[in-house]
């Protein structure tokens, strides 16, 4: 996707702000409103811009614990990677679930209100999920950094 500088900072306003307003948008990135618009219409419907979300403060909403859990599946088969995919997507508190290369087959953020919450995920969601070879879990201490999005140079 070819992105100019004016649809870079677009990009990058939004990522930091998405509750920006079109006209505060344009004034910032120097396009009046219509054309603005029409450049954020346009990054939607690329698909640049996937949605526009509030960040929630997990903890003070009763989810103070996050661990991240490293599953490893007997068959890598297309068909059973899917199968895990579909089973973890209907887990609302697998917050991510990405696949991996090398001897994990998978890592997920998951959120709990507390330790007893997460050991039931763990033990009546994940390992007993069909394939599931073993499930290693880390339970985080802090959080150092957390910034959504992608690092965008807008010039």
């Amino acid at each position: 996707m070819a992105l100019d500088r004016i649809d870079r900072q677009i990009l990058a306003l939004l990522q930091a702000d998405g509750r920006m307003t079109n006209v505060e948008l344009a004034e910032r990135v120097g396009l009046t409103a219509p054309p603005c618009l029409r450049r954020v219409r346009a990054l939607e419907e690329a698909g640049a811009i996937r949605g526009y979300h509030a960040d929630l403060d997990a903890a003070r909403l009763g989810f103070p614990i996050t661990v991240f859990a490293m599953v490893s599946l007997r068959s890598q088969a297309e068909h059973d990677l899917a199968a895990f995919e579909t089973h973890v997507a209907g887990i609302p508190e697998v917050r991510e679930c990405h696949m991996l290369n090398g001897e994990i087959d998978f890592i997920l953020k998951i959120v709990a209100s507390d330790l007893k919450s997460f050991q039931e995920i763990l033990t009546t969601h994940l390992t007993p999920a069909p394939n599931v070879a073993s499930v290693k879990t880390s339970l985080t201490i802090r959080t150092a950094k957390q910034v959504s999005g992608i690092p965008i140079q807008a010039d």
